[in-house]
């Protein structure tokens, strides 16, 4: 049973960071694109940021680029989203997301993904 769980959300000020994680489970990772998506209320679901299967490869959204750091640690099936420099307008649930087939090279779709986290809630405010 495929298993993705999101950690690490939680309230910090503005300019400040957070780290979250996202450990998988019940499919073989490293075929795996990762990406990171967030919703916040009454806005779409929106992509963040990806890191490839192969390649480890990168792409970010232009309002995370420079301030959000996506990461993958293979042996620990384990994600990582270092978001810096926090902005209110940051403030969403963040999810994790997985697919076998996709390459990430530009702009993120969910129907991209095939597997999805519950995901974490992230609120930047003072």
């Amino acid at each position: 049973q495929v298993q993705l769980v999101e950690s690490g959300g939680g309230l910090v000020q503005p300019g400040g960071s957070l780290r979250l994680s996202c450990a998988a489970s019940g499919f073989t990772w490293d075929d795996h694109a990762i990406g990171w998506f967030r919703q916040a209320p009454g806005k779409e679901r929106e992509g963040v940021a990806c890191i490839n299967r192969s390649d480890g490869s990168t792409y970010y959204a232009d309002a995370v680029k420079g301030r959000f750091t996506i990461s993958r640690d293979n042996p620990k099936n384990t994600a990582y989203l270092q978001m810096n420099s926090l902005k209110p307008e940051d403030t969403a649930v963040y999810y994790c997301a997985a697919d076998m087939d996709l390459y990430c090279s530009g702009l993120m779709m969910p129907g991209d993904f095939t597997s999805w986290g519950q995901g974490t809630q992230v609120t930047v405010s003072s």
